[in-house]
């Protein structure tokens, strides 16, 4: 008897096609991680995939300050020194909201990379997405307020929770911004009278998606579109591996997509961008 499939709610593995994920499968190690479990601090031994929760990356300086630098979610990876062959990086990677995922040896994952190409795209392009995150958040931290950055930050986690309710104190926000605990509390304070969260005993809320998004800086948007773009690559990529049909799908038709390769198109809205690669040119 077959052993029951796994569904991967981690979008790298659910992206990876039947073969792929088979032989990977194997490798993984189903864990669960407890809010601030270091998971790369220097060097690492082993690389994540979240399936739910979120970690941070954050930079501590010399006088104890700590701001972060990138989330990761059921988005990515956790282990892009390891891709690299690096090895490790300066600053510290932790579990944000608590987690659960799987795990797999440093050494498996690099042997992998370089062994299938299609998990190698899937995870290049994730980092480039992941690098463009860090360079959006610098400008961030540098150039918008407080009540923007505050919106953007929630919006990044609650995309990668895929929930509206986050476990999460002022404290803490304070820590992931670089901002004081009583800034924070301010900021959340006018998202809280405006309607767009709400906010008990360490757990955030958000109420309005749509005005929270309004709030937010141009930041959150840039991001959001380049790991939407990049997960309509992949899928692009695939389709035209596995159909026989010359032109792409227009967009009032799937042409020959599955009904599982439209859910995934969906998932990371996707959709617009396949629509703008699959339009026909104008003479």
């Amino acid at each position: 008897m077959n052993p029951p499939k796994q569904h991967y709610k981690n979008r790298i593995l659910a992206a990876l096609p039947k073969d792929e994920i088979s032989r990977l499968a194997r490798h993984l190690s189903p864990v669960t991680l407890e809010q601030e479990k270091t998971l790369l601090d220097g060097n690492m031994a082993h690389a994540y995939f979240l399936e739910d929760g979120i970690a941070s990356v954050v930079v501590t300086v010399e006088n104890g300050d700590t701001v972060e630098v990138g989330v990761i979610g059921c988005d990515g990876v956790v282990g892009i020194p390891i891709l690299l062959g690096t090895g490790g990086a300066p600053g510290r990677t932790f579990i944000q909201i608590a987690a659960s995922g799987f795990r797999i040896e440093a050494k498996v994952l690099k042997e992998e990379f370089e062994r299938s190409s299609q998990l190698r795209n899937t995870l290049q392009k994730y980092m480039q997405a992941f690098l463009v995150q860090t360079a959006q958040t610098a400008v961030c931290n540098r150039l918008h307020n407080i009540e923007e950055r505050l919106a953007r930050w929630l919006l990044t986690c609650r995309d990668r929770m895929e929930s509206d309710r986050l476990l999460l104190t002022h404290g803490f926000l304070g820590q992931m911004l670089g901002a004081p605990r009583t800034t924070v509390t301010l900021a959340a304070g006018l998202l809280h009278r405006a309607g767009l969260i709400d906010y008990t005993r360490g757990i955030v809320t958000i109420q309005n998606r749509s005005a929270l998004e309004k709030t937010a800086c141009e930041c959150y948007r840039t991001v959001r579109d380049e790991f939407q773009r990049l997960a309509a690559l992949t899928l692009l990529k695939d389709l035209q591996k596995k159909s026989s049909a010359r032109a792409l799908p227009s967009s009032g038709s799937h042409g020959n997509v599955t009904p599982m390769q439209k859910s995934k198109w969906e998932s990371v809205g996707a959709q617009p961008f396949l629509r703008a690669k699959s339009a026909p040119r104008r003479r």
